[in-house]
């Protein structure tokens, strides 16, 4: 977060209220020293993880209906963990062996090291964007005469297939695994503050899960504008954008809604 004079992030300043409790939507992180951490410490706050989604594999039979030969493929697009783990163990099961001549092409340096959990990295071409899909689009420009095989959930955004199409690079998209509502009916909800969602499909997990739920005072936040905007398609009310332009990350933005909260209150 930048220092200085920071832009309001409260979006209805009517709805304006002290957060104590929050719930990510997410699993939480492997490590105690993380981001949430820091923030809960900071501001004396209860911060919970609870996964609104969760991951099915597909299996071989319906994979097969979609008539893909995964060796017909040169290189592959892995855009998460999840992308990995499932088409390796598709491969496994239908006793295909990654070609060593094979490339991949990963989102992250973190999703290129998952790899050595199934292949020799070393022996392999491997090429990395940063953080977000659209790093790989010059990566894939590089070899656009490579046939690519696009591994991904049954729920996906567009980026990457439409730039695929408008570039003219020879791509299938393979559903190995598809992205379903956890079951949260065990939760109170209503007893959090707020709520941080990070997919469209963690805001219908919710509705899913409590089909009668109001939102009352409960502040809602959003990582991403199409997380954003389907808060606001089911009538519900966004109370914080992330990434903001002074946080780019949610504990960031959640921040700075409290410390607006702090001013407001001493005012």
């Amino acid at each position: 977060m930048t220092e200085g004079k920071v832009s309001s992030i409260v979006l209805h300043p009517e709805r304006l209220k002290p957060i104590k409790r929050i719930l990510i939507s997410q699993p939480r992180p492997e490590s105690d020293k993380n981001p949430y951490s820091e923030l809960a410490a900071k501001f004396n706050l209860q911060i919970d993880f609870r996964p609104f989604i969760q991951v099915d594999s597909v299996g071989i039979k319906e994979f097969r209906k979609q008539k893909i030969n995964i060796l017909e493929h040169t290189a592959i697009i892995f855009t998460s963990k999840n992308a990995v783990d499932h088409l390796f163990k598709l491969c496994n099961e239908s006793k295909i062996e990654m070609p060593p001549e094979m490339k991949y092409f990963c989102i992250s340096d973190q999703t290129a090291n998952y790899l050595q959990k199934y292949i020799t990295i070393r022996k392999r071409k491997i090429f990395t964007g940063k953080r977000t899909v659209t790093d790989l689009f010059d990566l894939i420009k590089k070899h656009k005469t490579e046939n690519y095989l696009y591994p991904c959930s049954d729920i996906r955004k567009d980026d990457l297939p439409t730039f695929m199409e408008k570039s003219g690079i020879k791509f299938t998209e393979a559903i190995i695994y598809h992205t379903v509502p956890s079951d949260l009916k065990d939760m109170d909800i209503k007893q959090y503050d707020l709520i941080a969602f990070f997919s469209p499909s963690g805001v219908n997990s919710l509705l899913t899960n409590f089909p009668e739920f109001k939102q009352g005072d409960i502040l809602f936040a959003a990582f991403g504008p199409t997380t954003g905007k389907a808060v606001t398609d089911n009538n519900l009310i966004l109370d914080i954008q992330a990434p903001h332009p002074d946080a780019p990350s949610m504990t960031g933005a959640i921040e700075l809604y409290i410390k607006e909260t702090e001013k407001s209150n001493k005012q």
